[in-house]
């Protein structure tokens, strides 16, 4: 992946309810601060998700784009931006590590927008973006929503 953010948490969770809350990109508005919407637009031979369109509220604009996901249940969700008017670039994963009575969850996260955002600007949004995802889905998988 490129140079990017990354955050760790623990989670009171196994890896499996993780995985899946996290897999279910559908119900993203839902609990993912910033997501508009999410649009599936291709489902694997198993029901998981292969493409989805998401609409982000952005810090300037919206932003709309096509990630392409990549499933290892339980151990790595990942996905990667289909080139777009908005983004030059989006990589990122969710790895889930079973502990003795909790899970670390590493979310991983690189974007490079198609407009000009100073490189300290990037990296704090990319934080930002990070550090509400773990939280969302700690709340989404320990409270049910």
């Amino acid at each position: 992946m490129p140079e990017g953010t990354f955050s760790t948490l623990e989670i009171d969770a196994p890896p499996e309810a993780l995985y899946d809350v996290a897999a279910d990109v559908a119900s993203y508005p839902e609990w993912a601060t910033g997501v508009k919407e999410v649009e599936v637009l291709e489902l694997d031979e198993s029901g998981r998700v292969n493409r989805a369109r998401f609409v982000l509220e952005g810090f300037v604009k919206e932003i709309e784009y096509i990630l392409e996901y990549t499933h290892d249940r339980p151990n790595v969700l990942s996905w990667v931006a289909e080139a777009s008017d908005d983004l030059k670039m989006l990589e990122g994963s969710y790895q889930f590590t079973s502990l003795d009575d909790a899970t670390e969850v590493v979310y991983s996260l690189a974007v490079e927008p198609n407009f000009t955002v100073p490189g300290f600007l990037r990296r704090q949004a990319e934080r930002q973006i990070v550090n509400t995802a773990l939280r969302g889905l700690r709340k989404r998988v320990t409270e049910g929503g």
